[in-house]
């Protein structure tokens, strides 16, 4: 596919919008949350929608770098796949933690996210390797997040 900034910015506007619907089918649940025993390490609430918004572009910078690599590559629409299934992975989990409070099945919700991840970025580095190390915060991140999970179902 011709590099283009039309699909630069759908590849950008997937995960933005994916991340934006969670948060605002969430919305009404994080004062919820601020009262919940937190965990050591835990950042300030402000940082969550900061750290998303940059993963998710990161996210759609990377995808487009699959989408508009070379065809020869059979690896492609696999690799897209599992991103998509990753995304939809990541938009559910807000729902199981702060809407539902299922906080120990959010925990291994996000291990299979944590997995998919995984998958995605080792996939990734066979078509691409920068659209790889784009993936790594993600990756951290979500490491992240499953210490503040499981924190958060323990202390609760």
């Amino acid at each position: 596919m011709k590099k283009s900034l039309k699909t630069f910015l759908l590849c950008l506007a997937i995960p933005l919008l994916t991340g934006g619907l969670s948060a605002f089918l969430t919305c009404g649940a994080m004062a919820d949350f601020r009262q919940l025993n937190q965990p050591p390490l835990s950042p300030p609430g402000i940082l969550f929608p900061v750290v998303w918004s940059i993963l998710y572009a990161l996210m759609g910078i990377a995808s487009y770098l699959i989408l508009t690599a070379p065809k020869e590559n059979s690896d492609i629409p696999t690799a897209l796949k599992l991103y998509g299934i990753q995304l939809a992975v990541n938009a559910l989990w807000p729902l199981f933690f702060f809407r539902l409070k299922w906080y120990l099945f959010s925990f291994f919700w996000l291990l299979l996210l944590w997995l998919a991840i995984l998958v995605t970025i080792r996939l990734f580095g066979r078509i691409c390797p920068a659209a790889s190390r784009l993936l790594l915060p993600y990756l951290i991140w979500v490491t992240f997040a499953g210490y503040l999970n499981l924190g958060i179902y323990w202390l609760n």
